[in-house]
């Protein structure tokens, strides 16, 4: 077969079409991934006891148990309970429980090295606890935790390759397809490799951006970001 029939006519389009149910993995665990990590970092933060106890526990879990092990018991196990999803869907809370948890100690971390003068502070011109964590602590820590963040994300990116383990046929699926049925892996995977590193370069830009725009002015980070 022609090389440039195989490329423009069979793998391009195959892998197009994962890559689009890559990025819908993506869109969908995101987002969630951060709420989550958000209310578990502030959970076992300044949360009582037992829902600290509760937050530290998920995250334990979570980050002992490979993703591959805990999307196999979503799609695989849950339904011998009774619980079924679709694999899209198993691979989507899987990627958030992990995304979360991962999450929460970056921003748990930030949550740490905010002084606790700011919560003095904040309760000395009225505010209760939480709307300090809410409107003072908790913007300064997500900015501080953005480098964190990002990292998270790229590997959320590099995670949804293990969606075609339980049949989702994503980037990394469409291209495995393709290459063992036209038995040209080197190309396929090639391809591949080079779709998510253009989605890694992308993401790492946005990020650099990003922190320029959030930076406070003044302060040492600010300065650097603006030289760059």
């Amino acid at each position: 077969m022609d090389q440039a029939v195989f490329l423009f006519e069979i793998l391009l389009p195959a892998l197009m079409q994962g890559l689009v149910v890559t990025l819908q993995l993506i869109a969908c665990s995101a987002p969630f991934g951060l709420a989550l990590g958000i209310a578990v970092a502030v959970g076992r933060q300044y949360g009582n006891p037992v829902v600290s106890w509760l937050c530290k526990t998920f995250v334990f879990l979570i980050k002992g148990t490979p993703l591959l092990l805990l999307l196999f018991i979503l799609y695989f196990g849950l339904p011998s309970i009774g619980i079924t999803f679709t694999a899209f869907v198993a691979s989507v809370v899987g990627f958030i429980l992990c995304n979360g948890a991962y999450n929460a100690e970056y921003i748990r971390g930030a949550l740490i090295s905010i002084k606790d003068g700011q919560m003095v502070a904040a309760q000395a011109l009225g505010m209760t606890r939480w709307q300090a964590i809410r409107s003072v602590i908790l913007p300064q820590a997500l900015r501080r935790a953005i480098p964190g963040l990002s990292n998270e994300f790229i590997y959320l990116i590099k995670y949804s390759s293990l969606a075609y383990m339980i049949t989702v046929i994503e980037l990394s699926g469409a291209g495995k397809l393709v290459a063992t049925k036209y038995f040209t892996y080197t190309e396929s995977f090639a391809a591949v490799g080079i779709v998510y590193l253009v989605l890694v370069s992308i993401t790492t830009v946005a990020v650099n951006i990003l922190e320029k725009r959030v930076a406070v002015p003044g302060t040492t980070r600010a300065t650097a970001a603006a030289q760059l």
